[in-house]
C-alpha cells in the first residue's frame, strides 16, 4: 500500500492535478473566474453546483481538445474550443434543469456564462492543446477542484453570516442577526478580497521559501 501511494505521488498526472489545486489555482493565483465567484457564492449549494459544473466542463473539454489537438488547424482553434466548451455547458445546464431546478433557477444565467469563463479557454489553449489526454484531464480536474473549493469557502462564510445557515442547516445561535450585506454583492467583494489577501500571502511566503 505504501509503495502504491509513493508511486501515485511521483506520477506526473498527480503532480499536474496538485498544481491546479494550489500553485495555479485559477482564482487566487491567476485571478480568473472572479465574476462567478462573486455571483453564486451567497449559498453553499449554489457554489457546489457551479464548481461541479465548471469542473465537468474543464475535464471533458480537456479530453476533447487533447484528443483532437493534432487535427485542429491553428487558425480555427479558438472557435473549436468554444464549440467544445458550449457543448458540455449545455449538458450541465440540462442536467441541472432536470434534477436540480431550484439551484438552476438560482444560478441560471451564470451556467451559460461558463462558456466565456477564461479558466476553461485558458486551460484548453495553454495545456490541453499541447499535452496528452490523461495529463490534460488531470489538469482539468485539479483546476476545477481548485476553483470549486475556493467558491465553497467563500460561500460558507457568506451563507453562515448572511443567512445563519450552511446547506440549509442552522449554524448560528438563537438571536443571531443576519448580516444582510453578506447576501449581497458588497459582501461578496469583502469576503473575496480577504480570501485573496490570505491565500496570496501564503502562496508568496511559500514561493520565497
Amino acid at each position: 500500500m505504501a509503495k502504491n501511494i509513493k508511486k501515485l505521488l511521483r506520477a506526473k498526472g498527480f503532480k499536474v492535478m496538485m498544481i491546479g489545486l494550489w500553485r495555479d489555482n485559477p482564482v487566487f493565483c491567476m485571478l480568473l473566474g472572479i465574476c462567478s465567484g462573486l455571483a453564486v457564492t451567497n449559498k453553499v449549494e449554489n457554489a457546489i453546483a457551479m464548481g461541479a459544473g465548471v469542473t465537468f466542463v474543464l475535464i471533458f473539454t480537456a479530453l476533447t481538445i487533447s484528443a483532437l489537438r493534432n487535427f485542429i488547424p491553428a487558425r480555427v482553434r479558438i472557435i473549436t474550443y468554444m464549440i467544445a466548451i458550449a457543448s458540455f455547458v449545455i449538458i450541465v445546464d440540462r442536467f441541472l434543469q432536470a434534477f436540480y431546478p431550484v439551484i438552476r433557477e438560482a444560478i441560471g444565467p451564470y451556467v451559460g456564462l461558463i462558456i466565456t469563463n477564461c479558466i476553461i479557454m485558458g486551460r484548453a489553449e495553454a495545456f490541453a492543446s499541447k499535452n496528452k489526454i490523461t495529463h490534460s484531464m488531470m489538469d482539468g480536474l485539479g483546476v476545477g477542484l481548485g476553483y470549486s473549493y475556493t467558491l465553497v469557502i467563500i460561500a460558507i462564510v457568506r451563507e453562515s453570516l448572511g443567512f445563519g445557515t450552511i446547506l440549509g442547516f442552522r449554524v448560528m445561535p438563537d438571536g443571531w442577526t443576519n448580516w444582510v450585506m453578506m447576501a449581497m454583492a458588497p459582501g461578496a467583494f469583502f469576503v473575496l478580497s480577504i480570501y485573496l489577501w490570505i491565500t496570496r500571502t501564503i502562496a508568496g511566503v511559500e514561493s520565497k521559501e
